[in-house]
């Protein structure tokens, strides 16, 4: 497997030069920030980041991601031209040295949180997803900005967002995924690059939007749309994991075997009594989720993609962007890196 970090460009409080000093890093996780969905990126940005990377003895050859327009996912007349420009940035990502290329189609928001610095007893902060702040919320009605939401949607366009993905529906949603990957994949393909979709982050529906990528069902039906070695999962399991019904070592054995994972998110989270969750250290014993099984899965399949530490704690006093600090991720990769060499070398590897 090949280690990596996300790093959200010049502007991002982590250094690559400190990055390159995790062990075992290997490879950058960026993308180009300054441009809208449907529009094509420059060509000198990608070379900036490319040269930038290597400068510090890294890799950029992971994109996350390439966002998938509000156009393409309800189908609206602009969708036609917006997967062009999509297919047009895959061919310009593997100019560059880009292999794997994450994305996801989550309607209007990509996660949801109500919390970015709950705080631990031992003094860590983190991202957490209670119920019961929940309670009552109505975009629809109320003017709501939780964590996470894209700022720059107007209360209107929220709205006019839900109640449109509301009358598109699932099989709607799922009728654009089928137009999408059937353009998109193809050129990945010619292109070499795997694509990685991520799933709804919670997997289920969150005021009335539909969610289809989450559970092992509709993770079989997305692959069958186009079943192509390029048409992959960007696995997370701290999105599918936090959901009980999701068996994430027996979902990382199945499609690891499969060879359709293209991306691993390694993250833990711990799962409360009534479905909320919060999101813990890497260790298997901080959360629901037994890394170590995660990794033996990967061992034994032969995973041979990428893996990064996904979101961490805030941890010494470190600020910054809530859930991409250094200090935690670095103590993530670490781990991972301790399970993978473990169970590479309990089976000879």
């Amino acid at each position: 497997m090949k280690m990596s970090f996300r790093w959200y460009g010049e502007s991002d409080p982590v250094s690559l030069e400190y990055i390159s000093q995790i062990p075992g890093m290997h490879s950058i996780v960026s993308a180009v920030y300054d441009v809208k969905p449907g529009e094509v990126w420059p060509e000198e940005s990608l070379a900036k980041m490319k040269a930038q990377c290597e400068a510090h003895g890294l890799v950029f050859d992971v994109v996350e991601s390439i966002p998938v327009s509000e156009d393409i996912k309800l189908g609206t007349d602009k969708r036609d031209a917006h997967i062009e420009a999509y297919c047009e940035n895959i061919r310009r990502c593997a100019k560059y040295g880009v292999k794997c290329v994450t994305y996801n189609f989550m309607p209007v928001f990509d996660w949801t949180r109500t919390q970015l610095d709950k705080k631990a007893p031992d003094g860590s902060t983190s991202l957490v997803m209670y119920w019961d702040q929940m309670k009552g919320l109505d975009p629809l009605k109320d003017d709501i900005n939780l964590p996470g939401w894209d700022a720059s949607y107007t209360q209107d366009q929220v709205r006019d967002l839900i109640r449109a993905y509301g009358e598109l529906g699932e099989e709607g949603l799922w009728k654009n995924i089928e137009i999408f990957l059937k353009k998109v994949i193809p050129v990945a393909e010619e292109c070499d690059v795997v694509m990685a979709l991520h799933p709804d982050d919670p997997p289920y529906p969150i005021f009335g939007l539909p969610r289809v990528i989450t559970c092992e069902k509709n993770l079989d039906r997305y692959l069958s749309i186009v079943d192509s070695p390029s048409n992959t999962l960007c696995l997370c399991t701290g999105s599918l994991g936090c959901a009980k019904f999701n068996d994430i070592p027996s979902m990382v054995r199945k499609y690891s075997s499969m060879g359709r994972i293209g991306f691993m998110h390694m993250r833990n989270v711990k799962i409360m009594d009534d479905g909320s969750f919060e999101e813990r250290a890497h260790l298997s014993g901080c959360g629901s989720l037994d890394m170590y099984e995660i990794v033996k899965a990967l061992v034994e399949t032969g995973f041979d993609g990428y893996v990064r530490p996904d979101h961490g704690r805030m941890i010494w006093g470190e600020t910054g962007k809530p859930g991409y600090g250094l200090y935690d991720r670095a103590l993530g990769a670490t781990y991972l890196n301790g399970l993978f060499e473990a169970c590479e070398k309990s089976l000879g590897k």
